[in-house]
């Protein structure tokens, strides 16, 4: 060994990043990812366009009202004189009213509000209302709480078709339905009826989507565009303000709102007026009604008993008797008669004999069946005269006689009970006919006191009709408790979307998005990416590889072999390798000669095979006598450059050859001995005599012998090869070795498991910032002059 390694001359002691530096770090990769922001920032802004293009504008309107206070005119005392005494004003309670679910469920009811029309936009649906639309629909049979929708497409010969009827958020009914202006129609959802607006036969609007909401949800979209607030502290001025995407529609909700809001104040302030004349009003009908009645009463029974006078009724009600007993004895005979044909058949089965007709049967249904039946025995007696029971005439004639027999006796049985009720009848009027003639002398006082009742409810009446009147005219001189000072107004310009706020916000998340996502990036990658991740290893650092090629992946098979350093050259990774060339002259020794390096790893894919031979190639351009062994004995990449011949390093190691150096083959300024094939026993065959007599005459033989070797974690080869190595080279990868593994690597070097170790990072970023090459100087080296 030449010497012991215990330091990297060539990096300096750092101790943290600098506010400067980690500011140049974030600029350098944002220039870096300059694209992604680009892209970024177009997406943003062309959603946020999208955005502006399809939110309706919103419009804000707003009025005004003053609400009175107590004692500020002549009133309160006139009503302070009249009995009607007033309580104080709260402003903050008025407030609530104005906003409450009562007044807008109101508002909702007046305007039809829980009906929305919407048609087709290129961005969104328009919002129609007032002279805007050409027919408005009205859903007839809904409750409050129903929600529905269709189509309502107006044709040009004015006739409406309904389609694609919902119902609660399920289709209902059929595709289509006609409906004409001014006509009602039965839907599945009930009757509906279309009336003429003002843009109807204009052309416009033909195709209109017709939303029916619940009262709930109407009311609650009016309360939450709703706001009022106080002016002022010291005034009673209340500024009511509404946003809508109708102007018309606005300005309607709020003069409406204060409407319903005034009667809903004027039915708070004068509950105890409105509760008495509702007192009034409801005795008055009754008393009207029970005035009624009496006069109904009075007139209904002199109607009913014929009274012009008491003796007449009594003479009416004998006569009457007499007549109900006559006609009852007439009923009763044709009972009798009736019933004994019905017993007649109800008893008797015999089909062949006829049924007797009597005299007093009138019914001509039953006189028909009878006859008809009486007919079918003939014929049925006329058959069997001539043939047997199994004939088939007789056999149909026998199923018609007892559906016939069955039906007389139905109709015999409903003509008894109709009799029946007839003779109850006329029992009863009979009944009643003797019971006025015994009533006939009460008559008389039942009259007299109908009479005296009538008179005292009209006095009760006219007396509440005077107290109706004064009340009313008590509740004439309660005002209204506001006074309108400005009528619904605002702006014709919309208040949303804000197109300004839009784009800013987009523009902010369209250089923040891809910065966010960068720096995320950044704090998850826990693999080395740069010079700075080795800068806290006490391990010597030789140098960094850049990137080879801007189209090449970093996580590529990083060990296919390719010699990029070449003689004159000057591009950055040519100079990359001059200065590990350097460095590692410079730790061996300028004076010393002979020197085995063992190239080596902890991942797979590190890029040893590449190092290796470009690190002999450079070496070889200051004429040194250069060889590069393949002891990867299980992939043999480095013998790629040389078409892996069969004869090698595994052969003369095995014993089936003597000469190592006919093995060798020369390429492009050094020397390579191939793998050969791949044996068996790779750590046996590097273990034996022949594998360290073999590394001492070739460095007797070349000034550098380099070893590439495969990684040293995966097999036991590095650990034999390393016994031999004036120099290990430990090649990690940028982005592939983990950031965890460099104090393991750091204590490999402390515990001097493998001779003057050194660290080597390979495919570094030429063009990061914090973590790349430049920061060194090195993409200034194209400019002195030599082609790369």
């Amino acid at each position: 060994m030449e010497r012991e390694i215990t330091s990297a001359p060539v990096r300096k002691a750092q101790t943290g990043t600098s506010p400067a530096a980690m500011l140049k770090n974030i600029l350098g990769m944002v220039l870096r990812n300059w694209y992604w922001f680009v892209i970024s920032l177009v997406i943003c802004l062309a959603i946020a366009w999208f955005q502006v293009k399809r939110t309706p504008p919103v419009y804000l309107r707003s009025a005004s009202i003053m609400v009175k206070q107590n004692g500020a005119d002549g009133m309160d005392k006139t009503l302070r004189d009249l009995g009607i005494d007033q309580t104080p004003t709260n402003i903050a309670n008025e407030i609530l009213l104005l906003k409450s679910s009562v007044v807008a469920e109101e508002v909702v009811r007046r305007l039809n509000l829980a009906v929305d029309y919407y048609e087709d936009g290129p961005f969104y649906d328009r919002t129609l209302y007032g002279l805007q639309l050409p027919l408005t629909i009205h859903f007839l049979d809904l409750d409050d709480n129903a929600r529905a929708t269709l189509i309502a497409d107006v044709m040009q010969d004015s006739v409406v078709v309904l389609s694609q009827l919902t119902m609660g958020g399920q289709p209902v009914g059929p595709e289509s339905l006609e409906l004409h202006p001014g006509d009602t129609l039965q839907t599945p959802v009930g009757r509906i009826t279309a009336q003429a607006a003002g843009g109807f036969g204009q052309g416009a609007h033909n195709h209109l989507k017709v939303v029916r909401s619940s009262l709930g949800s109407a009311s609650g979209r009016v309360r939450g565009q709703v706001s009022a607030s106080l002016r002022d502290k010291s005034s009673s001025i209340i500024d009511i303000r509404y946003r809508d995407v109708s102007l018309t529609r606005a300005d309607d909700v709020l003069n409406t709102l204060i409407t319903v809001y005034n009667e809903q104040w004027m039915r708070n302030r004068n509950k105890q007026i409105v509760s008495t004349n509702e007192f009034i009003r409801e005795r008055l009908a009754v008393i009207e009604q029970e005035l009624g009645n009496v006069d109904d009463d009075i007139s209904l029974f002199k109607s009913e008993n014929l009274i012009l006078d008491v003796s007449q009724a009594g003479s009416m009600a004998v006569a009457e008797a007499s007549e109900a007993s006559k006609k009852a004895d007439e009923l009763n005979m044709k009972i009798g008669q009736l019933r004994t044909t019905y017993e007649y058949l109800s008893s008797t089965r015999d089909d062949s004999q006829q049924i007797p007709l009597y005299s007093n049967i009138d019914n001509g249904a039953i006189l028909q069946r009878i006859s008809e039946y009486n007919s079918m025995v003939l014929r049925r007696n006329n058959h069997l005269s001539y043939s047997s029971a199994q004939n088939p005439l007789v056999v149909d004639l026998n199923k018609q006689l007892a559906a016939l027999r069955q039906s007389i006796v139905v109709a015999l049985s409903n003509e008894i009970a109709s009799l029946q009720m007839q003779q109850n009848a006329l029992r009863s009027t009979r009944s009643a006919a003797v019971s006025r003639v015994a009533k006939n002398p009460q008559q008389a006082n039942y009259l007299l006191s109908v009479e005296r009742q009538q008179k005292v409810k009209e006095s009760l009446y006219l007396f509440l009709l005077q107290k109706r009147e004064e009340n009313e005219l008590s509740q004439a001189f309660t005002a209204y408790n506001t006074q309108l000072v400005e009528p619904a107004h605002g702006s014709w310009e919309p208040v949303e979307p804000v197109a300004r706020n839009i784009y800013l916000i987009a523009l902010l998340i369209g250089l923040l998005l891809p910065a966010l996502v960068l720096l995320l990036k950044e704090v998850l990658n826990t693999t080395v990416r740069g010079r700075e991740d080795f800068k806290l290893m006490q391990t010597p650092f030789a140098g960094v590889i850049p990137q080879a090629g801007k189209g090449r992946r970093k996580k590529a098979k990083a060990d296919t072999p390719s010699i990029l350093v070449k003689e004159g050259s000057r591009n950055m990774v040519n100079e990359a390798f001059r200065v590990v060339r350097s460095n590692l002259e410079f730790m061996l020794g300028y004076s010393s000669a002979h020197k085995a390096v063992m190239v080596t790893s902890i991942n797979p894919d590190s890029g040893k095979t590449f190092i290796t031979a470009n690190l002999a190639k450079a070496i070889s351009l200051k004429d040194k006598k250069v060889l590069a062994i393949d002891l990867d004995l299980r992939k043999a990449s480095l013998s790629t450059l040389v078409g892996k011949p069969n004869h090698g390093i595994s052969g003369y190691l095995a014993g089936k050859y003597d000469d190592v150096f006919s093995l060798i083959v020369h390429l492009d300024g050094f020397d390579v001995l191939p793998c050969g094939a791949l044996p068996p026993n790779p750590s046996e065959l590097l273990y034996s005599f022949r594998f360290q007599a073999l590394i001492d005459a070739l460095k007797g033989e070349y000034d550098f012998v380099f070893m590439d070797c495969p990684p040293v974690e995966l097999v036991a080869d590095p650990a034999i090869v390393g016994r031999y190595a004036d120099l290990t080279i430990f090649v990690a990868r940028s982005g592939m070795l983990e950031k965890s593994l460099l104090p393991e690597i750091d204590q490999w070097y402390l515990d001097r498991k493998y001779n003057n170790m050194v660290v080597l990072l390979n495919g570094a970023d030429a063009e990061a910032g914090h973590y790349g090459y430049h920061k060194y100087g090195y993409y200034s080296y194209g400019a002195y002059g030599a082609k790369a």
